[in-house]
């Protein structure tokens, strides 16, 4: 991995947010960094950041500074879209001010709120997007009717949809009321409305439904309309989750 016309690890580190040089040299010397899956615990190694995936304590390291990722909190109504040819509020509103070509990783209905991400790391979208991750993501439903406890199982079992069978990870009732549900779910499915899709086959129709966490990446208090860029750890979290 050596490459004598490289940068010095520890400086690569430091210079992608990791600390002073004196602190990635310990990393190093710890045994906490690995090289395209190689631990490296020699100071002397040279590398071309261009060209090496490194990762400390399991976490990938992004060293290309023109990548970002953005989480957004997806309001009513605005469609999952850079682009609406019949001018429906897009995606694209709420990151107009960015230099940065995005593309959004994932689908929201227009019907439902919560987070999506935007990034210009093509590969890590790629990646999010594809089944054979089966990236977990959380949402929120507000339910007509009072479920039962017996349903999280039911769910977990699995249901039946015209394309297919559907299974939940996990399922917990929030709150109830004699007329209503508040539920939390999550499922690593990303075919069409499927949330909605599973609940209307049980009959329990969703009056509202947000979306809280994609990965290790939680919406927090990030209000509807609202942008942020994901902090260091939180991307090579999800970077790593990918295989990154």
């Amino acid at each position: 991995m050596h490459d004598p016309e490289g940068v010095r690890l520890q400086k690569v580190l430091a210079t992608a947010g990791l600390g002073s040089r004196r602190a990635c040299e310990d990393l190093i010397t710890a045994g906490r960094v690995t090289v395209d899956g190689v631990p490296v615990i020699e100071l002397g190694v040279r590398v071309d950041p261009a060209k090496v995936a490194i990762h400390v304590d399991g976490m990938r390291v992004q060293l290309d500074t023109s990548m970002v990722t953005i989480a957004l909190n997806k309001p009513l109504g605005v469609v999952s879209t850079m682009h609406d040819p019949d001018g429906r509020p897009s995606l694209a509103e709420f990151v107009k001010n960015r230099e940065e070509r995005l593309f959004h990783v994932g689908r929201l209905d227009a019907e439902t709120e919560g987070l999506i991400l935007l990034t210009n790391d093509g590969e890590l979208a790629n990646r999010l997007a594809h089944p054979s991750h089966e990236v977990p993501k959380t949402y929120f439903a507000e339910l007509e009717g009072r479920v039962h406890p017996s349903l999280g199982k039911q769910l977990q079992k699995g249901i039946e949809l015209e394309d297919g069978l559907v299974t939940v990870d996990s399922f917990r009732i929030v709150d109830q009321t004699a007329q209503a549900s508040l539920v939390e779910l999550v499922l690593h499915e990303g075919r069409n409305r499927v949330v909605r899709r599973i609940f209307e086959e049980v009959g329990f129709p969703v009056t509202r439904l947000v979306r809280t966490q994609i990965g290790p990446i939680k919406l927090g208090d990030l209000r509807p309309g609202r942008t942020r860029v994901l902090g260091k750890t939180e991307l090579g979290t999800l970077m790593a989750l990918v295989g990154m």
